[in-house]
């Protein structure tokens, strides 16, 4: 849908709807990997990964060349498998895309304006790095998840500050939401974050580097608990 009056036709037919999809509470969540690749690639990819074994979905892109076409196939292909599909970042694409939801960091605007454009059902995930208050905070305001991380070194990641895997085991103790671990997580480490408090990892690299599909699924032994 690269037409603007149709993808605004679109939009409109799709801003009232209402969200159904629920979060997971326990998976693998693959974050897509975007950096020179096309379009048709990521959703592929995408697809590949949810076969694997992906329970949810985020479409993260920081240089979008066509981000509301791919989000739009993004929610169809992951809808087909009913997988909730989220956003990164951006609460009027999700909310256009006609995604489950959205997943905000640090400056991507507060959880009441995402809920107020996207829906009482919506999925907001917030990214609270290595601090419980604000996870706490963001439950309190209606967040759906809370993401902490980073955990290990990270290829997509680099410069993204360290977590501490205690702060999973504190965050266990003091909320009822998702817990979600991010950053270099691999099928041979990300054990221990689950026994910390962990319910889903969120993985980039680790599925999309080689052959998705086969990748998402080394992750499931995991979970088979």
């Amino acid at each position: 849908m690269h037409d603007k009056s149709a993808w605004r036709e679109f939009a409109h037919n799709t801003s009232e709807r209402v969200l159904a999809m629920k979060f997971p509470t326990s998976g693998l969540y693959a974050i897509t990997q975007t950096a020179n690749k096309s379009g048709d690639t990521i959703i592929n990819e995408v697809a590949a990964a949810i076969k694997g074994g992906a329970v949810v979905v985020q479409y993260r892109d920081k240089k979008p060349i066509d981000g509301p076409f791919v989000a739009r196939e993004l929610v169809k292909i992951c809808h087909q498998y009913s997988v909730p599909l989220l956003i990164n970042d951006d609460i009027e694409l999700a909310a256009l895309a006609g995604a489950d939801g959205v997943h905000l960091g640090r400056e991507d605007g507060a959880i009441a304006l995402a809920r107020k454009r996207l829906g009482s059902s919506a999925i907001i995930g917030v990214s609270c790095y290595d601090f419980v208050e604000q996870a706490i905070a963001a439950q309190t305001q209606g967040a759906t998840y809370a993401a902490f991380g980073r955990f290990f070194p990270s290829n997509s990641k680099p410069l993204a500050a360290p977590a501490r895997i205690e702060t999973l085991r504190l965050a266990q103790l003091a909320l009822t939401i998702p817990i979600v671990a991010i950053g270099g997580i691999l099928p041979e480490n990300g054990e221990q974050l689950l026994a910390a408090g962990a319910d889903l990892l969120a993985v980039i690299g680790g599925v999309f580097d080689h052959q998705p599909e086969q990748s998402a699924k080394a992750y499931q032994t995991l979970f088979k608990d």
